[in-house]
């Protein structure tokens, strides 16, 4: 199928999958972001469809899971909004912070450290952690688990007042 084909088809059903996108989100500009995103990937994938694909069926396919995609993604970085910003923003972590943070990283297990500077300090992804320590995604989550309450449970003992 050829991009000429493309553009006609895209011509034609790009306000009847504005439409279901709008049925789909409620919000219009949400709605055009998802025909958008739809139209893209169907654009990517045209060369590989044949003659007798649905295209309608197909777009409809791809706009609803653009759209499930979509949606998990916004729940996760969903904003609140405040009333007012606070006074005065966070101060910046001390030497005696930065100190506490690595004399508590020395003492994690060798793995559950690894996994912890890598992911957090390193700020890579799950997946690229996994890729660089030759292990599972699941196990440098359940390492990063382990390890962010070891160094919590560290934090909090060095936090505390001394008894008086």
């Amino acid at each position: 199928m050829t991009d000429d084909e493309f553009q006609r088809y895209a011509a034609t059903s790009t306000a009847t999958i504005r439409r279901a996108a709008y049925r789909l989100c409620g919000d219009r500009h949400a709605a055009d972001d998802l025909t958008q995103t739809t139209l893209a990937k169907m654009f990517t994938a045209w060369p590989r469809l044949g003659p007798g694909v649905n295209l309608d069926a197909y777009a409809r396919k791809v706009l609803l899971r653009t759209a499930i995609d979509e949606g998990q993604r916004s729940f996760r970085r969903r904003e609140t909004a405040v009333g007012e910003l606070p006074p005065v923003a966070a101060p910046p972590p001390g030497v005696e912070d930065v100190l506490d943070v690595r004399a508590a990283l020395v003492r994690l297990p060798p793995g559950q450290r690894e996994v912890v500077v890598l992911r957090y300090c390193a700020d890579l992804s799950v997946a690229e952690t996994a890729r660089r320590l030759g292990c599972a995604e699941g196990t440098v989550k359940s390492q990063a688990a382990k390890g962010l309450a070891a160094l919590r449970g560290l934090l909090a003992v060095r936090s505390r007042p001394a008894a008086a």
